[in-house]
């Protein structure tokens, strides 16, 4: 069961004369994954930030997946901004100590629209893919 704060394509709201459709062109997310910081590791917590930003129109959904598993614990995903005809949006995956120091491979898969970007972390070479 999902823990995200969500809306699907249809939760979304219609413009004035009813229609859901989009009119102005589509541009995918440019997407950001950070890792832990290193204090924050050291103080026994790790939460990854998956960022999404600049794109239009609004519906981009980000899932985490560890070592390719899927993952819906720990997610917190907010609502999409909006500014200047653009959205943005993140979502946070929260570990424990031991699942952080299980897992090797950390990713933020974003859906949007027909597209879909994998933005991924391996751990051990310390470094975004």
């Amino acid at each position: 069961m999902k823990q995200c704060l969500t809306l699907s394509p249809e939760d979304q709201c219609p413009d004035e004369d009813g229609d859901q459709s989009h009119a102005g062109p589509m541009v995918k997310p440019s997407v950001s994954l950070l890792p832990p910081s290193s204090l924050q590791l050291s103080e026994g917590s790790s939460s990854l930030l998956c960022l999404l930003s600049d794109y239009s129109p609004q519906g981009a959904l980000p899932s985490w997946t560890l070592d390719g598993v899927e993952v819906n614990e720990g997610v917190l995903t907010s609502t999409e901004d909006q500014k200047n005809g653009v959205y943005s949006r993140s979502s946070t995956l929260t570990l424990s100590k031991e699942r952080w120091e299980e897992a090797e491979v950390f990713g933020c898969t974003v859906s949007h629209h027909d597209t879909t970007q994998i933005t991924s972390f391996r751990k051990s070479r310390c470094e975004v893919h």
